[in-house]
């Protein structure tokens, strides 16, 4: 029998230097200065990690302040009622309130909700499915408009968070036409 995992295993491994591998080859195919080019992209990355460096510290104490001065709990608490109407379990409103500030925040609250509930819970599952289909907004509004340098945001963030919520409804919907 074949063992799927140890084939996975085998190609999660290999993947990247394989992958270089390739890059290297069509380099020197097209004859172009691989080690030029390196250090070409290397100093672009410096460039861009000193550019967005302002962006991240000002996201990360914010996210401190936040969480730190028990705002969180203060909104999960306004949230749970409209949670219920929604039809979001009240046990995945942290994880909502959460996830478009912070990832390993987001990560650290699934483990704790499938630690507590277990993997093949309703709310576990919600949970699961809500991280896969949300991003760190802020996080990542702070570098990719730090990178290129936007100073004005105007509506992303409003509909940012408007998908937010579409996917933590649409993942509680789901999970409900799937696993109730």
């Amino acid at each position: 029998m074949i063992n799927i995992s140890g084939i996975i295993n085998i190609i999660s491994i290999s993947i990247i230097p394989f992958i270089m591998t390739i890059i290297l080859i069509h380099g020197y195919i097209k004859r172009v200065d691989l080690y030029e080019c390196f250090v070409d992209g290397a100093k672009e990355g410096l460039k861009s990690a000193i550019k967005i460096m302002p962006y991240l510290i000002a996201i990360f104490l914010a996210i401190g302040v936040f969480r730190k001065s028990g705002a969180m709990d203060i909104l999960v608490k306004v949230l749970s009622p409209i949670g219920k109407i929604v039809g979001i379990p009240k046990e995945t409103i942290p994880l909502f309130v959460i996830r478009p500030i912070s990832g390993s925040a987001s990560l650290a609250m699934v483990q704790d909700i499938i630690n507590n509930y277990g993997p093949d819970s309703f709310i576990g599952r919600v949970a699961s499915t809500m991280m896969g289909s949300a991003e760190t907004i802020f996080y990542t509004m702070a570098v990719y408009f730090g990178a290129v340098g936007v100073k004005d945001s105007r509506h992303t963030l409003p509909a940012a968070l408007i998908s937010h919520l579409a996917g933590a409804v649409a993942s509680v919907i789901i999970c409900r036409l799937i696993f109730l």
